[in-house]
């Protein structure tokens, strides 16, 4: 089974991914690829397989990638080989942006998907992202925040709609969502 979040960036995705991880012992993530720069705390392999334009452009070219799209002037994407292996060996999750989610339940037929989103109320995710650690320039805070409502639209495709406003509610929600669909997929 495939848990997808999404969420405009600073939704809090990636802190609920690993609290999940933390408190799942059957859920795991894989790396998506990306041609961005490594951020503080990023573990190459781990948190992302950091590639150059052209390897991205490649693998693109023979087929290599489930999904892909570019956000921030940076390429991100979904590698067939990586999630294949891993789907074989339990429940994964990942962070996805909502074209990503849209593409692999169009793809992805062999593979149980449960697509959930977050919701943060645009002036919070303004605070957010000015209080991260990687302290996003104010041209990048915009860029993030023009995305907001376009993000928001394709709600319509998701199974679940969380708003997150409390990390502890949302994360324990979601353990129970995988829980219950993980009891139906056998």
């Amino acid at each position: 089974m495939l848990v997808i979040l999404s969420g405009v960036a600073g939704a809090g995705k990636d802190t609920i991914k690993k609290e999940i991880i933390k408190r799942m012992e059957n859920v795991k993530s894989i790396p998506s690829l990306t041609t961005r720069t490594p951020r503080e705390g990023d573990i190459p392999g781990k948190t992302y397989i950091f590639l150059t334009k052209e390897e991205f452009e490649e693998k693109i070219k023979n087929d290599e990638i489930y999904e892909y799209d570019i956000h921030h002037n940076n390429y991100y994407g979904t590698s067939k080989k990586i999630l294949n292996e891993a789907s074989k060996n339990g429940i994964i999750i990942k962070d996805i942006d909502v074209n990503g989610t849209e593409s692999l339940k169009n793809t992805l037929k062999d593979i149980k998907i449960v697509t959930i989103f977050l919701r943060v109320p645009k002036e919070e995710l303004r605070h957010r992202l000015e209080n991260r650690v990687d302290k996003p320039s104010e041209g990048e805070i915009i860029l993030r925040l023009n995305r907001f409502d376009y993000e928001e639209s394709k709600i319509g495709i998701y199974d679940y709609v969380l708003k997150n406003d409390d990390l502890e509610k949302t994360v324990s929600i979601i353990q129970k969502i995988i829980e219950e669909e993980s009891k139906l997929d056998k």
